[in-house]
């Protein structure tokens, strides 16, 4: 195989510099083409590091050429509508077009089969209600805070600069400026880039403590409130997990350290940049009521909560019992599902760690509202949240509101290459690389974002008022439909258990919940 694969490529190249010689009848043709590959052949088989190139000079450099665009091929000649992952052509498609404020009908009906296990929908009403003109907005803090926040029920999920480039995180902000939402700063901290749009921010701590970091790399206060006081800081978002990778710290190596990335984390250049697995902050759950009571307090009395990708459920349920005895509680709490994403993860942590978000996100509802605080805390879902539809079901599970990352990055026209963790974003999104990031004009984004947050908030009221709905509130688990196989069908009512207000502080607490509240204490994680 090898011998004909140098066969073919050694007659392909005689091939083309006859015809050059024939075609310009000059021998300088002939030594411009042979010798650069000539050259190539010879690198290839001396080098040691690539068996492909070392094994079939000059033709083995395709398959790795192939190997680089292949996620394109496949985006634009391989795909259905329905394939791609994690996101689908039509998902994709869909916030392209809604950005753009172009055609986002599709035609001749849906491509989906309709009898597959998984598949869900939400009935409609023979009386559907007006569609709201104006999207409700989501008391935060109303109860514990002086400066309450009026969230939309979609924004920014947390994505960092460093993450995203210079460009992407101005556009995000600019957009929610535009479009009246949120915008998390994800831990990275918050740059001159979130600030000079003037869009509202949620500021995310975590186990880094980038933007209030000491010298030994612990919390310090006093920075805290230099930054949380800031008018366009909206709430304090506690980061104890992320869908995409729970559980995993991180590291920024020291080469790739910039002064400016330094002054942002408020780290010193030279060394690597550690993001521990866990905080350093509080070690039991009374502890670390405490001290969200302590960033409230600094901040001036703005919203302060925290998010988690739901893990072990003793753990939760151990914060649950620290609220009841200390009556402390946090004003919001953002649920990640592990479909959730991230610039990069080992394999195992994506794949394999972390509930998914409908399982989390209807246990943390059980979990408050089994011990009487749901009423006081705000729940957020986030994780493939791209569509009005998704926001309903949401909604209907148990949140209160949505955050979205990934569809925020297809506005700004990401196109799911996959090179997040490369430097090598072709659209300028997720790089460092100032010759890509040029590529991404910031004011044609930022409206692209602004366009896909209004659509799609237009198209779940639309959706509410198709069902009858005539407010948010109003969606129940029985009104969304999930197909368990062919012939069986429930409403997520049916799906899930739904635990009645105060059933956690009985006698007899229901016996799916028993063994992880019974060995859950508010002493210890």
């Amino acid at each position: 195989m090898r011998r004909l694969f140098i066969g073919l490529s050694l007659a392909s190249l005689a091939l083309v510099v006859g015809i050059g010689y024939f075609w310009t009848s000059s021998a300088y043709f002939a030594f411009l083409v042979l010798g650069p590959i000539i050259v190539l052949g010879i690198f290839d088989m001396t080098q040691t590091k690539k068996s492909i190139k070392r094994n079939f000079p000059v033709i083995g450099n395709f398959r790795y050429l192939l190997e680089e665009i292949r996620p394109e091929i496949q985006q634009y000649f391989i795909e259905t509508n329905e394939d791609g992952m994690p996101f689908s052509r039509e998902a994709r498609s869909l916030i392209y077009q809604r950005s753009k404020k172009v055609r986002d009908s599709v035609p001749f009906g849906t491509q989906r089969d309709l009898y597959q296990a998984g598949t869900e929908w939400i009935n409609h009403s023979i009386v559907p209600k007006a569609t709201l003109k104006t999207e409700p907005r989501i008391l935060i803090g109303g109860g514990t805070c002086k400066k309450p926040y009026e969230a939309s029920l979609l924004n920014i999920s947390a994505m960092s600069f460093g993450s995203l480039s210079t460009a992407a995180i101005r556009a995000l902000n600019r957009g929610a400026k535009m479009g009246g939402f949120a915008h998390n700063t994800g831990e990275g901290g918050i740059s001159t880039y979130h600030l000079e749009p003037q869009g509202d921010l949620i500021w995310q701590i975590g186990t880094g403590y980038f933007g209030c970091r000491s010298s030994s790399g612990g919390f310090d206060l006093g920075l805290f409130r230099e930054r949380a006081q800031l008018e366009q800081v909206k709430m304090i978002e506690v980061k104890l997990s992320q869908g995409a990778k729970p559980g995993h710290g991180g590291i920024l190596p020291a080469s790739k350290l910039t002064p400016e990335i330094a002054a942002i984390r408020g780290v010193e250049l030279g060394r690597d940049v550690l993001s521990p697995p866990g905080h350093s902050a509080f070690t039991t759950p009374i502890e670390f009521l405490e001290w969200m009571q302590t960033l409230r307090e600094g901040s001036g009395g703005k919203p302060v909560g925290f998010k988690l990708c739901v893990g072990k459920r003793r753990e939760f349920f151990a914060i649950c019992k620290a609220m009841v005895e200390t009556g402390l509680t946090p004003d919001f709490i953002t649920v990640d599902g592990a479909e959730g994403g991230t610039g990069a993860a080992p394999l195992e942590f994506t794949n394999s760690i972390g509930t998914p978000l409908n399982d989390g996100l209807i246990f943390v509802h059980n979990a408050l509202t089994g011990v009487n605080v749901r009423g006081k805390v705000r729940v957020a879902a986030s994780g493939k949240i791209s569509t009005g539809f998704h926001i309903a079901a949401k909604l209907a599970l148990g949140a209160d509101y949505c955050n979205s990352a990934r569809g925020m990055m297809f506005a700004l026209g990401c196109i799911q290459a996959l090179r997040c963790n490369s430097n090598t974003c072709p659209t300028g999104v997720a790089t460092q690389n100032a010759e890509l990031v040029a590529g991404l004009n910031v004011p044609d984004k930022a409206q692209r974002v602004k366009n896909f947050h209004e659509q799609t908030i237009h198209s779940f009221l639309e959706v509410l008022a198709a069902s009858g709905l005539a407010h948010p509130s109003e969606l129940k688990p029985w009104h969304i439909q999930r197909r368990l196989d062919t012939h069986t069908v429930r409403h997520y009512g049916e799906c899930y258990e739904y635990l009645e207000p105060g059933s956690l502080l009985e006698t007899q607490v229901p016996v799916s919940y028993r063994n992880a509240w019974e060995h859950a204490t508010s002493k210890s994680f």
